[in-house]
Order: structure tokens, then sequence, then C-alpha cells
């Protein structure tokens, strides 16, 4: 049962990380963030806000977050 769960849970993680991830490369950039959060109707939040939210969940600090570091945070936030 909790194997289904934690499925389920990466799998949503999965389609709310393609939102964010708009060139498909695998990672989200502070640029992609802020788009997508300006679709979703946060149109105040800048690219400078994006970045320092992607660097507070970026573990190996190169600027953007793979879908490891935001399923960690997607879990994180549970």
């Amino acid at each position: 049962m909790a194997e289904a769960a934690e499925r389920d849970e990466t799998e949503a993680a999965r389609k709310a990380f393609a939102m964010f991830d708009r060139d498909g490369d695998g990672f989200v950039t502070a640029a992609e963030f802020h788009k997508a959060m300006a679709e979703l109707g946060d149109v105040h939040y800048t690219e400078s806000m994006a970045q320092a939210v992607l660097n507070t969940k970026d573990r190996n600090a190169d600027g953007k977050l793979s879908f490891e570091e935001f399923l960690e945070a997607h879990r994180a936030a549970r």
C-alpha cells in the first residue's frame, strides 16, 4: 500500500515538474519557475524571487532544480 502511495506521489510530482520545466530538459530554471508562477496567477512573482526559492532547494548549487531536487521539496512540503 505504501509503495502505491509513493508511486502516486512521484507521478503527481512529475506532472507538476513538467508544468515548470518548459523546455523539457529535465531542469527548472528561475525563468521557467517565474513564468509558471505568473501563469498560475502570481503576477507579482519576480524572476529574482524565483531564483531565491530555487536556491533554497538546489542541493548541488547549479542554479536550477532537477526532478530529484523538486521531488525532495515536494515531499518536504507535505
